[in-house]
């Protein structure tokens, strides 16, 4: 018997994580870009790069929230199949 649910549909909370994942990447990055300069001596970027850098963290919250939202489905669904 074939599942209901098809491969390429959405669940809820994988856009969420899937913007997480871009915006950690960004971070990731901006955070390689700003530390580049300590280590080859040249002059470093300006303060906002630094705060480019907290994207990072940003992403991960996005992304976990994500992962949240879809447990949470998941569970409302076991409960409801489960009645």
């Amino acid at each position: 018997m074939r599942d209901k649910t098809q491969t390429n549909s959405a669940a809820p909370g994988d856009r969420l994580i899937r913007a997480g994942a871009i915006v950690f990447f960004v971070g990731a990055v901006a955070t390689l870009v700003t530390v580049a300069p300590l280590f080859l001596g040249t002059t470093p970027f300006p303060p906002y790069m630094f705060g480019l850098s907290m994207l990072m963290g940003v992403g991960f919250l996005i992304a976990g929230a994500g992962v949240l939202r879809s447990a949470a489905a998941g569970r409302r669904q076991a409960r409801g199949v489960a009645r």
